[in-house]
């Protein structure tokens, strides 16, 4: 298997390439139309076929029109808010697979990628730490996927992010556990209410979910 990391130091933005060697085929996960021609140039060096593009969590109003189409001149079809139903929840990639978790809340259709012991999940972990989505969407949502979804994976379990957080890109499940500001050692209500006091904004749809 091959797999790169890139990061995009002014935004903090991370994107990632996984491939499968043997089988020619490679997947895309929350790539950057900035980042193409590098993308490209990888893709090339290793004759592979881009088999997917894969979105965490997709800013709607900020991919702007360019972009977007840059992304779809790629070719490969692209799995962002649900993965189609044909495919029972894992996406083939050469001889392996990833699986979707649909993990909400830091964006309303959120959905992170497992594959063998590492999780890309995108900007659920950034409570408060996403440029684009300074506060939760759905607080209670999220508060779920995290301590039911990505907390009861193994505690080996890497996570990578779509944001770097003070230049680190990777975490693991027990270190996220153990000391996360937001999640580790709290309660769901203890949890809810510091949302609540952080974003008064979100109060309103908290309190009439």
């Amino acid at each position: 298997m091959y797999f790169r990391l890139l990061h995009d130091e002014p935004s903090g933005c991370l994107s990632y390439l996984l491939a499968d060697l043997d089988a020619a085929e490679a997947v895309l996960i929350d790539p950057r139309a900035a980042d193409l021609p590098v993308l490209a140039a990888m893709l090339a060096e290793h004759r592979l076929q881009l088999r997917w593009l894969l979105r965490t969590h997709e800013h709607d109003a900020l991919l702007g029109g360019d972009e977007a189409a840059a992304l779809a001149a790629l070719g490969a079809p692209c799995i962002v808010h649900r993965a189609p139903s044909a495919l029972g929840g894992l996406i083939p990639l050469g001889h392996e697979h990833l699986q979707v978790l649909r993990t909400p809340g830091h964006t309303a259709h959120c959905l992170s990628f497992l594959w063998r012991d590492r999780l890309f999940c995108g900007g659920l972990l950034a409570a408060d730490a996403c440029p684009h989505q300074p506060e939760p969407a759905l607080p209670e949502a999220l508060w779920d996927s995290v301590t039911r979804r990505v907390f009861t994976l193994p505690a080996e379990t890497l996570l990578f992010s779509a944001h770097a957080h003070r230049g680190r890109a990777v975490s693991s499940v027990m270190e996220q556990r153990r000391w996360h500001p937001w999640f580790a050692g709290a309660g769901r209500d203890e949890f809810l209410a510091r949302v609540r006091r952080a974003h008064p904004s979100t109060s309103l749809a908290l309190e009439s979910a």
